[in-house]
């Protein structure tokens, strides 16, 4: 057992890192460029004149919640990471920081000036990115023997928070973690996204959230997203688009490559949608299902084995 979660970690992580390298050369083509051009492969340079195996944001902050995780659960420790990617002390695939969201930014420079992790976040509508739920990984393994759904939405939404604390971002990371955790229990997918819905359903029942703020996940929790067609998915970079996009990929493709490269051809925040996208199907489909290739050509590839290596011994 303590093996097969050391295994899940690796899955999780290299999953997330390969589906964000994949996307980063493309970042910001449109759908109807990749349909005419789709990515089948690694490559190199593009949007941001990265070499082939760079994973940009998305695997750096999820790394630097792992790194800090294995120390424990400490908010202002992950916060910390943050700022020390962001000053390319952590996390940096070759030393420089290349890409970065508006809210996160302006969350850094929060914490930089001493403000409590949990209120760094922006909490306006407008600070809905998808910068919360590219990182949010890691977490599910810590969270993975909780039985108190409270707990798991309540370490969700500060995670979550040190960046973006509207109730949107924090609930569609609450969603994504809920799925993992389900996913994690061995699963299968359309069981494990069935059995999430009924989780959240069952959480929601005494709450009193937003009915407007909710009514706005009614695609993903009372409908079956996988249903909808290609044109009603959308995956620019607002967090319930990329929540939608990498949970409709994952349901309807039966393989890691062609669920991330699917991810990847929708267009638009490419690296992101299959980060997150990644994040699912690794641990579903497992490292050994990685193309192995994708895999030896990531950039840092043995710290992130290392620190898979450290997470579990923390966290088993």
């Amino acid at each position: 057992m303590e093996n097969d979660f050391n295994y899940k970690i690796k899955s999780g992580l290299f999953g997330v890192a390969v589906g964000d390298a994949l996307g980063v050369p493309v970042e910001f083509y449109s759908r109807s460029d990749l349909k005419e051009n789709p990515v089948s492969e690694m490559i190199g340079f593009g949007t941001h004149h990265q070499p082939a195996g760079t994973w940009s944001d998305d695997s750096s902050l999820a790394f630097c919640l792992a790194e800090s995780l294995c120390n424990g659960y400490d908010l202002s420790d992950i916060a910390r990471n943050f700022v020390k990617w962001y000053n390319t002390e952590l996390w940096t695939p070759h030393g420089k920081v290349f890409d970065i969201g508006i809210a996160t930014r302006n969350a850094i420079h929060n914490i930089g000036k001493g403000h409590e992790p949990e209120l760094c976040g922006g909490f306006e509508e407008k600070d809905n990115g998808n910068g919360s739920l590219m990182r949010i990984l890691p977490l599910v393994f810590y969270l993975k023997n909780e039985k108190d759904i409270e707990v798991i939405y309540k370490k969700v939404k500060e995670v979550s928070s040190i960046t973006h604390a509207h109730f949107r971002s924090g609930f569609a990371c609450f969603i994504y973690v809920v799925y993992c955790l389900e996913l994690l229990n061995a699963n299968d997918k359309t069981e494990a996204y069935r059995r999430m819905q009924d989780v959240v359903a069952g959480f929601l029942r005494d709450k009193k959230f937003s009915p407007v703020e909710l009514q706005l996940f009614d695609r993903i929790l009372k409908s079956n997203i996988a249903e909808y067609p290609e044109n009603e998915i959308h995956s620019s970079g607002y967090v319930l688009h990329s929540l939608e996009a990498s949970l409709w990929c994952f349901l309807n493709w039966n393989s890691y490559e062609g669920t991330v490269l699917k991810a990847v051809n929708l267009g638009g925040d490419t690296d992101t949608t299959a980060a997150i996208t990644g994040g699912l199907a690794g641990i579903y489909y497992g490292i050994e299902n990685i193309p192995q290739k994708w895999i030896l050509g990531l950039a840092r590839k043995n710290d992130i084995d290392d620190l898979c290596e450290r997470l579990f011994l923390k966290l088993k």
